[in-house]
């Protein structure tokens, strides 16, 4: 059985890092671009991860210290550590998104 486009694109939400989605790319030739086929951040990103993801619309915040990216076609923010509901006023009013 063959893993399809889709199928693949699932799984690899659940990768660890960035080297995962890499390895993916560079081990199999019929999956390159998955990463492209992204419109969300599946992982935290950093400044050298950030590049690998050049379609994404919606930006996932996973932990408090990660760097924030408002850059190309950013249009919403999801945070998903817990904050405090003053914290939680304030981002409504922004549009950002909080999901504990």
């Amino acid at each position: 059985m063959k893993l399809g486009y889709n199928e693949i694109m699932i799984t690899s939400m659940y990768f660890n890092d960035i080297k995962d989605f890499i390895n993916l790319e560079i081990g199999i030739k019929r999956y390159r671009g998955n990463i492209e086929r992204f419109h969300f951040n599946p992982i935290p990103l950093n400044e050298y991860s950030r590049r690998f993801f050049p379609n994404i619309e919606t930006f996932h915040i996973y932990n408090e210290n990660d760097e924030i990216f408002k850059d190309g076609k950013i249009f919403k923010q999801v945070i998903w550590y817990q904050v405090d509901y003053l914290t939680y006023l304030q981002e409504k009013k922004k549009e950002i998104y909080i999901k504990i």
